[in-house]
């Protein structure tokens, strides 16, 4: 799926229009009848909320895997992200001005095949690579961001991953843990409600 500008522009757009309307009027938004027709097809997406100025994480959910149309699954991260966070109480009204709203459209993730768990880290790039680690009924994901973030090298983010998914730090060198990288293209506010530009 190629996402230029304005496509990018409209997806963040909806996603803070989402917001704004569920948490305002507790309504979910209608997938937009001007939507464009690509932007209907199915994509993992991941909508990210944090405070402007403290740059502080305020919510994060998605879809990691292309099982819903693109918009459809924007608008129910949007919502998810801003009401149904574990770590976060909802957003209120009084905070829609302070937050600043991301929007990563995510590859289908690819399992990688190695002959040693060792090796895992052999083929993730940092910056590039996000990260999905499961052993049984456990599942943790990472966006490509995080890493830069915090200043991972690729043996942190495979552990920082299986942490996510609520299992020991070094799961991933475990032969039954799978693990699978994706790549993700971020749209993002620059200042709440303000300009939105495509971040590398």
């Amino acid at each position: 799926m190629e996402l230029n500008e304005v496509k990018g522009r409209f997806l963040v757009g909806t996603a803070r229009e989402t917001v704004e309307e569920f948490v305002t009027h507790r309504n979910v938004l209608a997938v937009p009848e001007e939507t464009p027709g690509d932007l209907m097809e199915k994509a993992g997406v991941f909508v990210t909320l944090n405070t402007h100025l403290e740059e502080e994480l305020r919510g994060c959910i998605g879809h990691p895997y292309p099982d819903s149309p693109l918009v459809q699954a924007l608008i129910d991260s949007a919502v998810s992200a801003c009401s149904k966070d574990p770590r976060f109480p909802p957003v209120g009204k009084e905070e829609l001005r302070k937050i600043v709203i991301e929007v990563t459209v995510l590859t289908p993730p690819e399992v990688i095949n190695v002959s040693k768990p060792v090796e895992y880290s052999q083929h993730v790039v940092v910056g590039k690579h996000g990260l999905i680690v499961r052993k049984g009924w456990y599942q943790g994901l990472l966006l490509p961001q995080v890493p830069g973030e915090y200043g991972w090298d690729a043996e942190e983010f495979l552990s920082q991953t299986c942490r996510k998914a609520g299992l020991p730090l070094s799961a991933w060198l475990d032969r039954d843990t799978q693990v699978s990288r994706f790549e993700g293209i971020i749209f993002g506010e620059e200042t709440p409600r303000g300009n939105i530009a495509r971040k590398d």
